[in-house]
């Protein structure tokens, strides 16, 4: 099968590698129709982290080609959504929709180490499919679904951990698609005024036609937010990017009392963060992966319904073939890119 391959920073590739099989009996293979690159994959991209010939992507859907014997809730001919974030699947938290606190060997990521191959590719093997896996229900297109099995999770999840009242001001600082959808599911939980917060003038325009205010940050983040909240401070204030600057733009952004909510993939081991505003401010601060099948109940209906439609962020339908190109556009920001979704067929 043909797979995207991470050789070192900035160096991805498509190559024909050997298919998948089944890990173990509670595991199925999926033949992968829709697939995506996300931000957090960039990170890979950059050398943050992660070690040459992982296979990438935590973005897929497909359907199910093979399954173990021990495989409960599906069958072959299944069509799927599989969410980024797994666990073991045993475990009461697994069991619960919460692998982010698997305590049966933690939680993992597809595509982001050798040992748990992405579906960037043709074929994917799926360990735990039974808690890891979701039919896509009538009503669910698979571009729809792509978007379910992490960004969309992701930003509804920072929504909801934000302590969103209804008549709240509530910041989003990164405006790229989980940002995006973090905004429209603060207007979800009632959110009457949104400070939307970024440096792409594209985004920062999208957001004004969604109803929110575009702040440019290049002005500096927690000075125009204060302006705009006659120095009060934003209720609630989510991070979407994960770098150092931006997480403490979201802590001083935040009026006293106030909630931090951080999605970003930050990943770095150390960070300055300032404990005397958050003590002295009441600040409540959260960070957390997203449980990403912890949020399927909620938003299934949503996206059914069109209250949501995550395809909008689709701004570039590419062939697998061509991922090479995909992800230089998406991280140069080429083009008025958005998200990019690939075809594994293409």
């Amino acid at each position: 099968m043909r797979a995207t391959i991470f050789n070192g920073p900035a160096d991805v590739t498509l190559e024909t590698v050997d298919d998948p099989r089944l890990p173990d009996a509670a595991s199925v293979i999926v033949e992968v129709s829709h697939t995506a690159i996300c931000g957090s994959d960039l990170h890979l991209y950059h050398g943050v982290h992660g070690a040459a010939g992982i296979h990438l992507g935590h973005e897929f859907v497909g359907t199910i080609v093979e399954a173990g014997g021990d495989v409960r809730r599906f069958s072959v001919g299944d069509q799927v959504l599989v969410s980024g974030v797994i666990g073991c699947g045993e475990c009461a938290a697994c069991r619960g929709w919460n692998p982010v606190q698997c305590h049966g060997g933690g939680a993992r990521v597809f595509g982001n180490s050798l040992d748990l191959p992405g579906g960037q590719a043709e074929l994917v093997a799926v360990p735990a499919a039974d808690t890891a896996c979701h039919l896509i229900p009538e009503g669910i297109t698979p571009e729809q679904a792509v978007m379910l099995t992490d960004i969309l999770p992701t930003g509804f999840f920072g929504a909801r951990r934000a302590d969103i009242r209804p008549g709240d001001t509530v910041a989003v600082i990164g405006l790229g698609p989980v940002g995006w959808f973090a905004l429209q599911s603060a207007q979800l939980f009632g959110a009457a005024r949104m400070l939307a917060i970024d440096t792409v003038p594209e985004r920062l325009a999208a957001a004004e036609a969604l109803g929110a205010i575009p702040v440019d940050a290049s002005g500096g983040t927690p000075q125009q937010v204060h302006e705009l909240t006659r120095g009060r401070g934003a209720d609630a204030t989510i991070e979407a990017v994960g770098v150092d600057q931006t997480v403490t733009d979201a802590i001083y952004s935040t009026r006293a009392g106030g909630t931090v909510s951080v999605i970003g993939a930050h990943l770095g081991m150390a960070f300055p963060f300032p404990m005397a505003v958050a003590f002295l401010r009441d600040l409540t601060f959260r960070v957390s992966l997203c449980p990403v099948q912890s949020t399927w109940d909620e938003l299934l209906p949503v996206v059914a319904s069109g209250r949501i439609s995550p395809e909008q962020v689709i701004t570039h339908r590419m062939g697998l073939s061509e991922v090479t190109e995909a992800y230089r556009l998406f991280d140069a920001r080429d083009d008025g890119v958005l998200k990019v979704l690939l075809d594994p067929k293409g």
